[in-house]
């Protein structure tokens, strides 16, 4: 009986053990991708865009899919079922509203943050390494430093006298006075003569 005890008392131990690494291993990673997703999500995204009603988009994205991932990591799922699962996730659009490239690919890196913070071997550090990595190409990416920034508005334009192709710098000129935008180009989108207006797409700087 002592012998059993024994036995017992020792399983016990190393279950204990084992949930204190689990919960320390988890905790880390949740405390990296979360620190991750927010230096991206609120220090570059809101930054130049100033948008905050995606934020429980992003956030919602990034906890489900790290949640989902890591619990079933621990059933022995194969990289193969983690980028389906990611595949899935990252498919995913909202019917009700339009979202545009900048904020699917927001989506698709915050998705991919949770994603790799789950199903990575590695220790602490290495997973610092590749937040870093992730954190610093979004910066260099969004700022001026390697392209100049680019943002486009549409406009419904009234003057259709400066439609035409041949007055193309007028027009552009007028829409500079107008606006105070550094505008270099203009895309033609729709023109309707009966009402007079044009919808454009003006890019600017």
């Amino acid at each position: 009986m002592e012998l059993l005890q024994v036995v017992a008392d020792a399983i016990k131990e190393n279950k204990f053990q084992l949930l204190d690494q689990l919960n320390l291993k988890f905790a880390i990673r949740m405390m990296i991708n979360i620190t991750t997703t927010l230096l991206i999500i609120r220090g570059i995204y809101y930054k130049y865009y100033k948008r905050a009603d995606l934020f429980l988009t992003f956030f919602a994205f990034n906890i489900v899919i790290f949640l989902i991932t890591f619990l079933l990591n621990k059933v022995e799922m194969t990289m193969g079922a983690a980028f389906g699962l990611f595949a899935v996730f990252s498919m995913l659009r909202y019917r009700t509203e339009n979202i545009s490239a900048k904020d699917m690919t927001y989506l698709f890196i915050v998705i991919a943050i949770g994603l790799i913070m789950a199903v990575s071997k590695g220790g602490w550090d290495e997973l610092m390494l590749i937040a870093g990595i992730f954190i610093l190409f979004t910066l260099l990416l969004e700022s001026n430093w390697l392209i100049r920034r680019e943002f486009s508005q549409q406009i419904f334009y009234e003057k259709i006298e400066l439609v035409h192709l041949a007055k193309r710098k007028e027009m552009m000129a007028d829409l500079k006075e107008r606006t105070g935008l550094n505008i270099h180009r203009i895309e033609m989108q729709e023109i309707d003569l009966l009402k007079d207006a044009a919808r454009i797409t003006v890019y600017y700087h």
